[in-house]
């Protein structure tokens, strides 16, 4: 067995990664409309959401706990300290998989769901709190999809009464500067729910390793995961944000602010209770509900079904992924 202090610098090393690679795989999420109708350039939109998405991180610490003590009972699994590490190594095979395909998946259902596999393939299902995942991971999943598609829809809607009467030029003006606050704010909002995950999983693993006495997040993991979201997002996944900002349907200003806003107020609310959710999830269906508003032959539903195939695939997946990799990790560690 590795010697426990290189173990827990390892576990921290990988959880950073994860957090880069969900900075670049999510950085869609904020930029992608506004890149797509050209309000501003991409070196510009990736400025601002990595910054802001700095900023959010540092807000509240509900979503890490949830992530640190409500998804396994840190007491049954306090006797192994390579759960952590395998969980993350499910996480981030399975971003990557999906980032290779263009496909916006949660990078948050991959991270629940790969310690999830973990805890299972270690002491079982008894290992899982059951009732805190129903409430705060799988309602979420079916819910705030339907809040972005049902907020992105009626957002529309109000905008399209509100402004009927505007010359189009002036509303393209007003909205090009309007979709630059919404993505600033949708920007925000991430980083205070993705920007804690990872800290939550450091946190749990300073647990499990006996450096510190209870499951609430050091300062110093708050700092270093709040600067490998950041950096993730100005890396930027442009495979992703060309999915996102105009294989769904052709968005101008207006319907990029509709999507940018209603995301942005449901992942808000998601924050406040402690729902880790996919902002990935919340954002596409946003976009779909605002398209819809418009006419439902204006989006490509063929494109909307793979996303939500690998939306309900991901938690499963990278179980099994997780799984897999305590096995593996405790046949070498053995």
């Amino acid at each position: 067995m590795p010697d426990i202090s290189i173990l827990l610098i390892l576990i921290i090393v990988i959880a950073i990664v994860f957090d880069y690679t969900n900075g670049v795989h999510d950085s869609a999420n904020a930029i992608a409309t506004i890149v797509s109708t050209k309000v501003l350039s991409p070196a510009q939109a990736v400025i601002m959401a990595a910054s802001l998405n700095l900023v959010g991180a540092f807000i509240g610490t509900h979503v890490a706990e949830t992530i640190g003590k409500g998804i396994v009972n840190p007491d049954i699994i306090a006797g192994c300290q390579t759960i952590i590490l395998a969980a993350l190594m499910g996480a981030i095979i399975w971003n990557l998989f999906t980032w290779y395909l263009g496909l916006p998946s949660s990078s948050s259902h991959a991270l629940i769901g790969g310690l999830i596999g973990a805890a299972i393939a270690y002491k079982g299902w008894s290992s899982l709190q059951f009732g805190s995942i129903i409430d705060k991971v799988i309602l979420p999943l079916f819910l705030s999809p339907l809040a972005g598609f049902i907020g992105g829809y009626l957002l529309m809607l109000a905008v399209a009464w509100i402004t009927c009467r505007l010359h189009p030029k002036k509303m393209n003006k007003l909205f090009r500067r309007l979709q630059v606050l919404g993505g600033a704010f949708m920007a925000l909002t991430h980083g205070s729910n993705d920007g804690q995950k990872t800290m939550g999983i450091i946190t749990l693993a300073l647990f499990l390793f006996h450096k510190i006495p209870a499951i609430e997040v050091p300062v110093w993991v708050k700092i270093l995961c709040a600067v490998a979201i950041a950096a993730g997002t100005a890396t930027g996944g442009w495979k992703i944000i060309k999915t996102m900002g105009s294989k769904i349907f052709k968005m101008e200003p207006v319907h990029g602010f509709a999507a940018e806003t209603s995301s942005a107020l449901v992942i808000m609310g998601a924050s406040a209770i402690g729902a880790p959710i996919s902002t990935t999830h919340v954002f596409s269906s946003s976009i779909l509900g605002v398209g819809s508003s418009k006419r439902f032959s204006a989006v490509k539903w063929g494109v909307a079904g793979q996303m939500v195939i690998a939306w309900f695939l991901t938690l499963p997946a990278s179980a099994i992924v997780g799984m897999v990799c305590f096995y593996i990790v405790n046949a070498f560690a053995g």
